[in-house]
This record gives structure tokens, sequence and C-alpha cells, in this order.
């Protein structure tokens, strides 16, 4: 273990979001960030209903030494939301001086379209008693230069200006490791644009 990885704080990074919106994707860019940096990194299967409109939620934890990929309720230092009522859902789970990213955009679930529910109003000031939060319009960012899918990585941007530990380079680089090759350019462009969202 070197002095460089040591400096390297453990974390546990809890994603959630629905399913389409690249959980799995930003998931295996933040263990592969942690394992190129000599940590020990767990990423978790991702749960929940894969098909549009299902929650989605997926684990990552590194550090000197990790048994288990599962973050339990209270022990996540960063909750990476990709829809702000997921993250609402699961604020629960981050440590009192852990960080909330979310997205502020909007997808009503099937009870709110169907009828039966509103959707909640004024998350971001709810989130805000769980833990300090950062809201991001990632998804307005990632439409606005043309690639809506690249939103989880307008979110990653946001979020590698709050972990320690890790430069830009290392994030472009996990991010490079798990984007195809043709659409690399403007993923790499998206994650810019969330880092100097995080910035505003």
């Amino acid at each position: 273990m070197t002095e460089k990885t040591e400096a390297r704080p453990a974390a546990n990074v809890l994603l959630v979001g629905v399913g389409g919106q690249g959980i799995v994707l930003a998931s295996q860019v933040l263990a592969r960030l942690a394992f190129d940096a000599g940590l020990d990194a767990k990423q978790n299967e991702v749960h929940g209903l894969s098909q549009r409109g299902g929650s989605v939620t997926g684990h990552v934890r590194w550090g000197r030494e990790v048994f288990t990929p599962v973050i339990m309720e209270g022990e996540a230092h960063f909750l990476l939301a990709l829809e702000e009522l997921e993250a609402l859902r699961w604020a629960h789970f981050v440590r009192p001086d852990g960080l909330v990213v979310a997205d502020s955009r909007h997808i009503a679930p099937a009870s709110v379209t169907a009828g039966g529910e509103q959707y909640p109003e004024d998350i971001p000031g709810r989130l805000r008693e769980f833990a300090e939060t950062l809201s991001v319009p990632g998804y307005q960012i990632a439409l606005e230069m043309g690639v809506p899918r690249a939103a989880n990585v307008v979110l990653l941007g946001a979020l590698s200006t709050r972990v320690p530990g890790f430069s830009a380079g290392e994030w472009k680089a996990a991010v490079s490791a798990h984007v195809p090759e043709k659409f690399l350019d403007v993923n790499l462009a998206a994650f810019d644009r969330g880092r100097e969202s995080a910035d505003r």
C-alpha cells in the first residue's frame, strides 16, 4: 500500500435511479476508479427493476480492505441519485456527514402518473434534512449536449469534485475504460460539464 493510496479515504457510494439511466455504467466507473488507484473495491450486482421506469440501486465500496459491497442504512458517504424522488427514497442511507448528489430531473412513478399520488414538493429541501445536498441539472445538461443518456456521466463529474484523493485525470481514465470509443469524446465533455456545474 503506497503513501498515495493511503491518502485516499475509504468510501461507500450508493447509486440510485430508475431503469435505463445508466446505474450499471456509473457503478463500473466508480469501482474502476478505486481499483486503478490500488484500493480494494467491491461492486454489487445492480438491484431493482432493470426495465425503464423501475427503481434501481447499485453499491460501490472501496478502501484498504473491503469484505462486502453492501452498504447498510446510515453508512453511505455519498448518495448519487439520477432522479430526485429516488434520492429522497434512499436518503436515510446517507451518513449525517455524507453528501447527496442528485439530478434535479423528475420521473413520475406509476403511482403518480395513475393519479393516485402527487410528486413530492421541495425535495432538495427535504434531502438537506439528511445530509449536505448538491442538486445538479444532469439530464438537462446532457439533453442540451444532444446526449441525454450521458446524464449519468454528468453526475459523476459533479461527484468527482467532492470525492477526495482522485484527480480529474484518474476519473476520466475510469470513464474511458467503460465507454465505447465512438461515444467517448462526448462523454468526457459531459463529465467536464458536470464538474463545472458543481462549482456554481
